[in-house]
């Protein structure tokens, strides 16, 4: 007999993440490394367990392999718990034979057994693929305070970008009056961040009639949110400040890599009591050679430098040997740059290597474009040279 819950969290982790091509070819959008030492789920885990939220569902579907080995038994997060923890929520097999994830809603809607084991009031329902810490607890103190049936957080974006994401607009109490997924003409800036929290009844209701739609899209957004509007459930919006960025492209990823640098870095990994935590085994320590040169850089454990490394993240176990050049970078775990390569704008999966004299991308163009992405385990060859903004992978 299962002990009750007040609030579980439902991680959607099944996205296939084409947008980031060669980093997602083999494996889940939210299993990437990011910031050397980890994962982009590590943020969402963390913010689960630092807001007391102990019992997290995570919905895998497309390439788990990766994603599932890294989740283990949830002890880095410590979310390895005899009762609630972290559970992983692939597809299945039931009574009436198997299907895939159709959207984010049917992902929630087949795992609604999942939800009612633990007799949840309210459930959390999270993304695996955005880069932010968040007190969750706050936002469900502001969602039954307000007596929500939804709570929506939002975070203001300048108004040229606010096509790009679901929009909602507000009274003056933050009450939600309209929501529309990436409008052309937007009338408001307060971007839906994907995070929802629901009243376990309501939501119930809503997942099951629009599974019986067959035109549905099983979509939060373009349903779920539409639908409950329309029905006139109370539905509030939770307004957040902080740093947050939707990782789902090479641009973007490569940005919130480069927010991590600087004297004053946007995004802070650690400090303030809320420290991001990762399965990141400790790796033997750095050795900065005599000649190397290491300029507003993240150097995880392991790396040796002996060449230039100039504003970049590198993961474990990398090498930058002599007279190697690195420059505006994010080279993933156990990558190799040898003798008189450069490296310059470009994402570097695990396990590549840049063999001496090669050349790969360059410095980016008026329009902010030109990241040039090598997948993991490729090999470009001595002397080879890779263009800028070019996709390479096995």
């Amino acid at each position: 007999m299962f002990r009750k819950k007040e609030c579980v969290a439902m991680l959607l982790a099944g996205g296939q993440g084409s947008r980031l091509y060669a980093l997602t070819e083999k494996t889940a959008k939210p299993a990437v490394t990011f910031g050397g030492k980890y994962r982009i789920i590590d943020f969402t885990l963390s913010n689960c367990v630092q807001s007391g939220v102990d019992t997290v569902g995570v919905l895998t579907q497309y390439q788990p392999l990766v994603l599932n080995e890294y989740i283990g038994t949830g002890l880095p997060w410590d979310l390895d718990r005899n009762y609630g923890g972290v559970t992983v929520l692939p597809p299945y097999q039931g009574k009436r034979g198997a299907d895939w994830y159709k959207g984010t809603a049917n992902a929630i809607y087949q795992n609604l057994q999942f939800i009612r084991r633990y007799d949840a009031d309210y459930v959390l329902v999270l993304s695996g693929d955005h880069i932010y810490r968040m007190d969750y607890a706050k936002m469900l103190d502001a969602h039954k305070a307000s007596g929500a049936d939804c709570t929506i957080a939002v975070i203001d974006v300048p108004i040229e970008e606010a096509s790009r994401f679901g929009i909602i607009t507000t009274d003056a109490e933050n009450k939600i009056l309209k929501f529309t997924e990436k409008p052309k003409n937007p009338d408001s800036t307060k971007a839906s961040m994907g995070i929802y929290i629901f009243s376990t009844q309501k939501l119930c209701a809503y997942l099951e009639e629009d599974a019986k739609d067959p035109a549905s899209s099983n979509d939060f957004g373009k349903n779920i949110i539409p639908a409950m509007l329309a029905a006139g459930e109370r539905m509030m919006a939770y307004p957040f400040s902080g740093y947050w960025k939707d990782v789902g492209t090479i641009d973007s990823l490569w940005e919130a890599n480069m927010d991590i640098l600087g004297a004053h870095p946007a995004l802070m990994l650690s400090g303030n009591g809320w420290r991001v935590l990762s399965r990141h085994d400790n790796a033997p320590p750095q050795f900065i050679g005599e000649e190397a040169v290491v300029e507003n850089s993240s150097v995880t454990e392991g790396c040796e430098i002996l060449g230039t490394v100039q504003n970049s993240v590198l993961g474990e176990n990398v090498r930058i040997l002599k007279g190697a050049v690195v420059k505006d970078c994010v080279l993933m775990g156990n990558c190799v740059i040898r003798e008189g390569a450069v490296v310059e704008y470009a994402i570097l999966d695990e396990d590549v290597e840049i063999c001496a004299n090669a050349r790969v991308g360059g410095p980016r163009d008026v329009k902010g474009n030109g990241i040039a992405v090598i997948g993991g385990g490729v090999r470009i060859d001595e002397g080879a040279c890779v263009a800028p903004g070019a996709m390479i992978s096995e």
